[in-house]
Order: structure tokens, then C-alpha cells, then sequence
């Protein structure tokens, strides 16, 4: 009997302290969710698309056949002081982001679709004693380039008709 209680008292210790862990991974189980967008293309369209977009950052690792991008960090520290200076929190002493892209091929019934997930990692350091802490990004970034590879994918279809309606009207001009 007692024996039992000891292992219950351990197992009681060992679950109270593992969940004081929890605390600081809470926000991904409640609040984060990866920005996802799955696209109705095939998987060269998408990628082409998706590193017509990602040419604005400084890319560390580019692998179409892993279908991964990623960005080296990139200080934003002005942009988030300039944000912050509209709410509640202080100003940050420095702050950097990485971005990174997977891009996956799927299929859709018969058709190849393509599956785009974003996540931007956001560091920030409040002062040279606590270090820097990752915080929860607003996913306004992910969001703008999910929109930003939709829209180049549109225009792409678009211009490609254009041509075609053009060979199209030439050769019934022959």
C-alpha cells in the first residue's frame, strides 16, 4: 500500500513539473496556426510562383526537390518599434525574423494540386540581459505571401490564354 502511494506521489511530481513547461509552448497549441493555402496548379507552376515572391528576401536555402525555401534573418527592428509605437508595449531593442516555405505536390481526385505552408519564426530581444525570446508572429507576412503566389499564378493562367488566343488567331489567319 504504501508503495502505491509513493509511486502516485512521484507520478503526481513528475506530471505538475512537466506542465510548468507547457506554459511557454501554449500559445502554438492555442493560438498558432501554420498559414496553409493549397493551389489548383501543378507543382512547377507553384513553385515558380512562389519563388517569384520570395526573391525579395535574402534566401539561405533554395531546394525545389525538397520543395523547401528559406530565408537568412532579416533585422526588422524598425518596422516592429514603428508598429509598437501605436500600442501598448515598449519599444524592442532588436528584432529579427526567418521565413520559411514548404511547398508539397498532392492530388485532388485526378487533378495535381499543390499544398504552400509559410512559417515565420520572430525573435525579439527587450534588453541585452534577457536574450532574445520568440514570440507569436500577427501573420500578416504569411498571409501577404500566400495572397502574392495566388495572384502571380493568376496572371500566369491569364497570360498563357492570351498567347494561346493569339496563336490561335494567327494560325486561323494562315
Amino acid at each position: 500500500m504504501m508503495k502505491k502511494i509513493k509511486l502516485l506521489i512521484t507520478c503526481g511530481l513528475i506530471l505538475l513539473s512537466s506542465c510548468s513547461s507547457y506554459k511557454q509552448f501554449q500559445y502554438i497549441t492555442e493560438e498558432f496556426e501554420i498559414p496553409a493555402k493549397i493551389f489548383r496548379s501543378n507543382y512547377d507552376e507553384t513553385w515558380q510562383a512562389v519563388i517569384q515572391v520570395m526573391q525579395r528576401f535574402d534566401l539561405a536555402l533554395q531546394n525545389q526537390e525538397a520543395g523547401v525555401i528559406k530565408t537568412r534573418w532579416i533585422d526588422n527592428t524598425g518596422d516592429l518599434n514603428f508598429a509598437e509605437a501605436f500600442g501598448g508595449r515598449d519599444s524592442v531593442k532588436s528584432a529579427k525574423f526567418r521565413v520559411l516555405v514548404n511547398v508539397a505536390k498532392g492530388f485532388s481526385g485526378t487533378r495535381e494540386v499543390t499544398k504552400v505552408t509559410v512559417h515565420k519564426r520572430q525573435l525579439v530581444e527587450q534588453d541585452f540581459l534577457q536574450g532574445w525570446k520568440e514570440v507569436p508572429t500577427d501573420g500578416i507576412q504569411e498571409q501577404t505571401i500566400l495572397y502574392r503566389i495566388a495572384r502571380i499564378i493568376k496572371i500566369d493562367r491569364k497570360l498563357k490564354k492570351i498567347e494561346q488566343k493569339k496563336s490561335d488567331d494567327l494560325e486561323a489567319s494562315f
